[in-house]
């Protein structure tokens, strides 16, 4: 097997008396997409946030690509070759839906603000390709019609498929997807698993997502972890996590004698 493009390693984060993630390790490789799913409350976002630098961890380490970035910042995160959404959708809702993705490229272009301020040719010329890059990743997701469009106006379906484009245009090599499919309808998350392995293979990336919508997440991935108060109880095929009696009982409760 390939090495590992993300590994995090025994990762503890604790709030307080709290510790919303106890011991968390995993591994994802070139081209996987891995589920992570758990009750609410499981700590799956704020393994995210341990991913992704928003929290530092107490104990543990990650490695993206090959590098140590346990203690970097988001941005540098992200410069690194990861990217992620939101389980609320955070888009700049006074922008327009073009305007939301060129802000995902931000991190790789080359123009200094000099250079913008003054209009140079090489500001102009970076711009126009970032122009048609943006069209480019709209009609992936088939709103390129709406470029104009203020983000806030589209319906909430196409307001994640934004989120994803703006993700994508960072360049990353992991794309971390927090509840995708939540709010959509069976034709919309069908959808939206269909676009899901499109992006996957064009853009050659590993992407682990959390989602509450089970058949959705059963029917794309291979593997699934299932975190249970911050720990992990479980990771397999689907078919091998839906039979475990450690991910019943965290679902359904165990059942108290009588």
């Amino acid at each position: 097997m390939s090495e590992a493009l993300l590994s995090a390693l025994r990762l503890t984060k604790r709030f307080g008396g709290l510790t919303a993630v106890n011991d968390f390790s995993v591994e994802l490789f070139p081209g996987e997409i891995v589920g992570l799913i758990g009750p609410n409350g499981a700590g799956k976002t704020t393994v995210f946030n341990l991913l992704t630098g928003v929290y530092k961890p107490d104990t543990g380490a990650i490695r993206l690509c090959g590098r140590d970035t346990s203690r970097l910042s988001p941005d540098r995160v992200t410069g690194a070759g990861l990217a992620r959404t939101f389980q609320n959708i955070r888009l700049f809702k006074e922008m327009t839906v073009l305007e939301n993705v060129k802000v995902g490229f931000e991190a790789h272009r080359k123009s200094s603000l000099l250079h913008a301020v003054l209009r140079h040719p090489d500001f102009r010329s970076e711009e126009k390709q970032l122009h048609e890059r943006a069209l480019e990743l709209l009609a992936i997701f088939g709103i390129e019609h709406k470029a104009e469009h203020i983000s806030s106006s589209l319906p909430y379906g196409e307001q994640r498929k934004l989120e994803i484009a703006r993700a994508l245009a960072a360049g990353p090599r992991v794309l971390l997807l927090d509840e995708p499919a939540a709010g959509m309808n069976d034709s919309e998350s069908d959808n939206l698993r269909e676009l899901l392995e499109k992006i996957r293979t064009r853009f050659e990336l590993t992407i682990l997502l959390i989602e509450h919508d089970m058949p959705f997440v059963m029917g794309l991935v291979k593997r699934l972890l299932v975190l249970d108060h911050g720990t992990t109880i479980a990771q397999g095929s689907p078919a091998e996590v839906r039979a475990n009696p450690a991910v019943i009982e965290a679902y359904l409760g165990k059942d108290e004698p009588v």
